[in-house]
């Protein structure tokens, strides 16, 4: 089994840790570095600044027992996206842009490859785990904003990537595909 998670931000990074436990090879696909201002809201360590954060996560999981990780420091384009997601049993949304949600969401259905999103609202108000047969990316108000720096949705992206983890479980042991709504006092699951 493998499991390709698309952006190991503030969501992707908490939910692959929180998959440590799983049979299955975790890959992480994400261009961007560790900045300090990241250590706040996602699973990276003051050694990672500066890092690649694929390649950041997976040297951290390494030191885990049993845990197999592999890292794509790359942009993901239409010029690699099959390349990178050919091997995938399983897709993992942490995009945090339209554009990026848009590219793997074609590539997906035209490989026939489960896939699910998780999102944030852009004022952090709720989180989504939808999977893309359901899941439309809203457009940004400003192309590239951030939403997730600075620690401000700490604990709404903790829940939002827990409930990501474990609706990736359910699929990789049972099959489940459940959609959730997610809130900071509640998670509520919207399709099971």
């Amino acid at each position: 089994m493998r499991i390709v998670f698309c952006g190991v931000g503030a969501i992707g990074s908490t939910a692959a840790v929180l998959c440590r436990n799983l049979e299955a090879t975790l890959v992480f696909v994400d261009f961007d570095r560790v900045e300090s201002k990241n250590l706040r809201a996602q699973a990276f360590v003051k050694p990672s600044v500066g890092k690649n954060k694929a390649e950041a996560l997976k040297l951290q999981l390494l030191n885990l027992y049993g845990v197999k990780a592999e890292a794509f420091g790359v942009r993901m384009t239409r010029d690699n996206v099959a390349a990178l997601g050919a091997s995938a049993d399983l897709l993992v949304d942490c995009f945090d842009n339209q554009e990026s949600r848009l590219l793997l969401s074609a590539f997906a259905r035209a490989a026939g490859k489960p896939l699910v999103h998780g999102a944030l609202a852009a004022d952090g108000t709720f989180g989504l785990v939808r999977w893309d047969e359901r899941f439309i990316p809203d457009a940004e108000d400003t192309p590239g904003q951030a939403t997730c720096e600075g620690g401000e949705h700490l604990p709404l992206i903790g829940q939002l990537g827990a409930t990501l983890a474990r609706t990736v479980q359910d699929f990789v042991r049972h099959g489940v595909r459940r959609d959730t709504l997610v809130g900071l006092v509640a998670v509520t699951p919207t399709v099971s």
